[in-house]
C-alpha cells in the first residue's frame, strides 16, 4: 500500500507558459493604448475654443467664416463627434498619427525628432535614482541609529520636493554659485546632469523608503540566519543575499517610476529649456494641436507599458517565487 506523501502549506503549480503570459501582457498594452487615445481625444474636444481656428493659427489669425468652414470640412470637424472618433481610431489602427497642425509636418516625424532627448533624460534619471536609493538605503540600515534617522529624513524630504523648486535650487548652486554646470541644457553629457538629477532625487527618496523597509525585512529572514550559520561574512551576506531580496519590490516599481519620469519631464524640460516630448506636449496643448498631443500621449503610454513589461520580466528573473502561484 502506498502511503500518502505529507505536504506542507499550499501546493503550487507553474504560472501559465511564457506564450500565454506574453499574450495577456500584449492585450494589456493594447487596452492601455486605446484608453489613452480615447481619453486624450475627448479631453481635447472639451477644451473651450474652435479646433478649426487653432488649425489656422489661433485667435490671432483672424480667419474668416469661409476659411473656418473649409477647414472643418477638410479635417472632418463638421461631422458628429462619434464619427470623428471612429475615423480617428481607424487612422491609428492603420499606423497614421496624422499631420501636426502647428508644425505642419507628420506627427511621427515630429515625435521622432524629440523622442531621443526625452528617453535619454528618463533613462539617465532612472539609473541615477536607483544608485542614490541603493546607497542611501544601505547606509541608513548599516550605519546605526544616527544614520537611520538621517537617512529616513533625507528620503522623506527628497520624495516630497517639487521638481520646479529643486531645479531652481540646483541651478543656483551648481551654475550660479559653483559655475561647474550649465544652467540650461546644452549638447553633450553635461547638459543632462542637472535635468536628470532634478528628476532622480524625488524618485530616489521614494525608492529608498521601499528598499530600506525591504532591507530590514530581509535581514531578519531565515536565509540570512542560514548564511550566517555557514560562516559567510556580513558584507557578503548583504551584497549577495539581502540587497537582492530588498531590490525586488523596487524593481516592480520601476515601470511606474519610468512613467513618472516622463510626466516630470514636462516641467524639467521647460525649466532647463531642453528639447523633448515633454516640452513639445506642453506647446501642443497650448496650441490645441490635437494630432500632436495624441501622438505624444500614445508614445508615452507605449513606453510606459513596455517598461512595465520589462520590469515584470526582471521581477520573474530576480524572484523565483513569481514563477509559481498557489493552486
Amino acid at each position: 500500500m502506498t502511503l500518502p506523501v505529507p505536504t506542507t502549506g499550499a501546493r503550487r503549480r507553474p504560472v501559465p507558459g511564457a506564450r500565454r503570459w506574453l499574450l495577456l501582457r500584449a492585450g494589456g498594452v493594447v487596452f492601455v493604448l486605446w484608453a489613452a487615445a480615447t481619453v486624450t481625444f475627448f479631453a481635447l474636444r472639451l477644451i473651450p475654443g474652435d479646433p478649426a481656428e487653432a488649425i489656422l493659427g489661433g485667435p490671432g489669425s483672424q480667419a474668416g467664416p469661409e476659411a473656418l468652414e473649409q477647414v472643418r470640412r477638410e479635417y472632418g470637424l463638421d461631422r458628429p463627434l462619434v464619427v470623428q472618433y471612429l475615423a480617428y481610431l481607424g487612422r491609428l489602427l492603420a499606423g497614421d498619427l496624422g499631420q501636426s497642425y502647428s508644425l505642419r509636418e507628420p506627427v511621427a516625424s515630429a515625435i521622432g525628432e524629440q523622442l531621443g532627448a526625452t528617453l535619454t533624460l528618463a533613462v539617465s534619471a532612472l539609473v541615477l535614482a536607483w544608485a542614490l536609493a541603493c546607497a542611501l538605503a544601505a547606509w541608513s540600515v548599516r550605519g546605526g541609529r544616527v544614520a537611520w534617522a538621517v537617512g529616513s529624513g533625507l528620503e522623506l524630504v527628497a520624495a516630497a520636493v517639487p521638481h520646479f523648486w529643486l531645479a531652481t535650487v540646483l541651478i543656483l548652486f551648481f551654475s550660479t554659485t559653483l559655475g561647474v554646470l550649465p544652467p540650461v541644457s546644452v549638447p553633450g553629457p553635461l547638459g543632462v546632469v542637472l535635468p536628470a538629477l532634478t528628476l532622480a532625487v524625488p524618485l530616489a527618496g521614494f525608492l529608498g523608503q521601499v528598499m530600506r523597509e525591504s532591507l530590514l525585512s530581509a535581514m531578519e529572514s531565515p536565509f540570512v540566519t542560514t548564511a550566517r550559520a555557514r560562516g559567510e561574512s556580513e558584507v557578503r551576506i548583504f551584497w549577495r543575499h539581502t540587497l537582492r531580496h530588498a531590490a525586488i519590490p523596487a524593481v516592480g516599481l520601476s515601470g511606474w517610476a519610468f512613467g513618472s519620469l516622463i510626466s516630470g519631464a514636462v516641467v524639467v524640460e521647460a525649466v532647463f529649456a531642453r528639447q523633448g516630448l515633454g516640452r513639445s506636449l506642453l506647446s501642443a496643448v497650448q496650441l490645441r494641436d490635437v494630432t500632436l498631443v495624441t501622438g505624444i500621449v500614445l508614445v508615452v503610454a507605449l513606453a510606459y507599458t513596455l517598461m512595465t513589461l520589462l520590469t515584470d520580466v526582471a521581477d520573474r528573473l530576480v524572484d523565483p517565487r513569481t514563477r509559481t502561484v498557489p493552486r
